[in-house]
Order: C-alpha cells, then structure tokens, then sequence
C-alpha cells in the first residue's frame, strides 16, 4: 500500500512500492521491443525513467530492511537493559542509534528522488559562474561562489571538474565552468540557477564601506554522446586562446584552450582544462549542447506560464538569494524565504537545506 508522509515544507510524499514496482515493469518492457532505439530522443526518456524508479525502489527496500534491523536492536537494547542496567546495553543502543540515522538517511535521500521529473535530472550538470558589475568586488565574490560549490561537490561525494577559470583583473575570477559527476546532479543544482547576491565589509576599500555585489550562475545537464542534438557549425565561431586562469593545478596552461559562440544564441562556452586542442573543442561541445538544450527547455517553461496566465518563477536571471556578512550574518532564498544564520557553513558548502526547500516548492507547484 502506499506509504505517506510529511515534508518540511509541507509537501506530502506518498511512496506507492506496488505501483512504482509496474511502472518499472512496464518502461522495460518498452526498452525490450524491437524499435525502441528508432526514436532516441524517446528512448533516452524512457531509459531515465526506468532508472529513476528502479534506484528509488532499490532504495525503499533497503531502508525497510534497516527499520528492520533497527527495530529488531532496540527490542534487543529493551531486554538488555531489563537485565544489565542502562550502562550494560550502551552498546545496543549506540548501535540502534547509528541504524536509525541511517534510515532517515535513507528517507531523506528518497524523498529527494520524488521531487525529479526532468529528462536529465538523475545526470551530469555543467555549471558557469559569471560576475556582475563591480569590478574586483564581483570578481571575488564569483570565486566564492565557485569555492562553495566545489566544497558542496565534496560533502556530496561528488566530483567536480573545473573546465575553465579565468582569473579577474585584481582578484577572482572574470568566468569559471565545472563539471559535477554525481547521482541527480543536474536536479539538484538546478535549484541555484540565478543571481547570488553578496553584502559585506570590503576587504578591497581602505575606508571599509558595506558593498553589494552580484553574480549569475548558470546550470546546464551534461549531455551524453548519444543524445542526438543537430549543432549547425555554419553557427559556430571557435577561437583558441592560452589557458591563463586561476584554475591551478586543475587548468593546462598551454595555447589550446577552445572559445565557442553560438552565433544565433549568443550563448558562450570554453574549455581550457584538457591538455590538446580538440579534447577541449570536444568538451566545449558537449557543454555547449547541454546549453542549448537547457535553453529549449527554459522556453518551453516560459509558454507553459504564460499559458497560466502567472509570472515565471524562476526567472532567468532573477535575484534567488542573499548572502548578508554585515553587519550581521543572514542567508536568506528569496523564492522559499528559507534563512541561515551561520553564512560561513553556507559559504564553506551547506546549501543542501536551500536546495531542498526549492525543489520541494517546485514540486508542489508543478
């Protein structure tokens, strides 16, 4: 039967194993037909898909096996302490505790896979960090961005890639890409696409005035080889330039680093990390791919708004969130009004609470 719960947010989560468990059945029985393949587009979809519910069914029986386990320690912790004492069962219920928060591990991680439904979601994201106006201030800020995200990358276990870092005037960082490999990477990050704004005491005014500065991070999923995706090259203009970033060890500082515009988009990307020419017009490809689609993607969310007759909510572009340094600490999201008080654990990497509060609003919404 299917199993219910509460969200934070509000958002009922209902897990229905039997009907997953068909859903599972049906997809791979359309994979097994003989002109699965003829439609990749629709292929690939359907492949997501049976992904998607196999992992969250794999994932629900192990956690009923480990309230299993767990129930059956603290039953086992009950009669200990019935005839040792407390301090002879510290053991069992030390262990009872290490199970149970494994569990709510286990919890947290499937409801996290109810709240993706987009085509690559469960897949690769390519991220580009860009400042805004300001100069130094911007720059430096670009690069805290980019740091949070890496050491975000690193509490996940996921790995992250640095394509392109190109080193600001001063300080910083003019643009960076990245890479990140890791389950539903895409789905995740999606929920920082916008412009981060930071206030703080400048390190970079002698007179310590309060600046505001501003910086746009854009996520795009990273496309496989095989989805099939027509770039026309007549579109294209690719330059080659020599790496020169503050990537460090992560950037080859050689001549064949790749500069590549989509002329009728205007859409950029670059890669200097790979150590030949064409590794890297490779790489740019593939981001530059991921972009467009991404691109198609926002658009078709912009009719279906205009349809409803509402005001995009995740307006390209738009203010998401604000990180505030003085004169007190406060992070607050601007589309879920979720805050933090400790900015510093958010700046060295604790955006999972943000990230959650978002798509579970996205979710009720769609």
């Amino acid at each position: 039967m299917p199993r219910s719960r509460v969200s934070s947010s509000g958002l009922v989560i209902t897990f229905d194993p039997a009907s997953l468990e068909k859903q599972a059945e049906g997809l791979e029985g359309r994979m097994q037909q003989p002109d699965f393949w003829s439609d990749k587009a629709g292929a690939a979809r359907v492949s997501s898909e049976y992904r998607r519910a196999k992992r969250r069914l794999e994932r629900f029986r192990r956690m009923e096996a480990e309230v299993g386990d767990a129930g059956a320690m603290m039953e086992m912790a009950r009669e200990d302490v019935a005839e040792n004492g407390l301090e002879g069962a510290a053991d069992f219920l030390s262990e009872s505790w290490r199970s149970l928060n494994t569990t709510l591990s286990r919890l947290a991680q499937l409801e996290e896979e109810r709240l993706f439904s987009g085509e690559y979601d469960d897949g690769d994201a390519t991220m580009t960090i860009h400042p805004g106006a300001g100069g130094t201030e911007s720059q430096d800020w670009a690069e805290m961005l980019l740091r949070m995200y890496l050491r975000w990358a690193d509490r996940r276990g996921f790995k992250a890639e640095i394509n392109e870092a190109t080193a600001g005037d001063e300080a910083g960082l003019k643009s960076a890409t990245v890479t990140f490999h890791g389950e539903n990477a895409y789905g995740l990050l999606s929920a920082e696409r916008g412009v981060h704004r930071l206030v703080r005491i400048s390190p970079y005014d002698a007179a310590k005035r309060r600046h505001t500065s501003f910086a746009a991070v854009e996520v795009s999923p990273l496309v496989e080889d095989d989805v099939e995706f027509e770039i026309d090259e007549k579109d294209l203009k690719i330059d080659t330039y020599r790496a020169s970033g503050a990537g460090g060890q992560h950037v080859n500082k050689t001549d064949s680093a790749v500069r590549i515009t989509h002329v009728p988009t205007g859409l950029v990307v670059q890669c200097q990390n790979e150590r030949s020419q064409l590794s890297n017009k490779n790489t740019a490809m593939k981001l530059l791919k991921g972009k467009l689609l991404e691109l198609e993607e926002r658009k078709r969310l912009e009719e279906m708004e205009k349809e409803r007759g509402e005001v995009m909510e995740i307006a390209w572009g738009s203010q998401i969130r604000s990180y505030v340094l003085a004169p007190y600490q406060m992070v607050k999201d601007h589309r879920t009004s979720h805050e933090a008080g400790n900015a510093q654990g958010v700046l060295d990497g604790g955006i999972d609470e943000f990230i959650h509060e978002y798509l579970v609003l996205r979710a009720g919404k769609a």
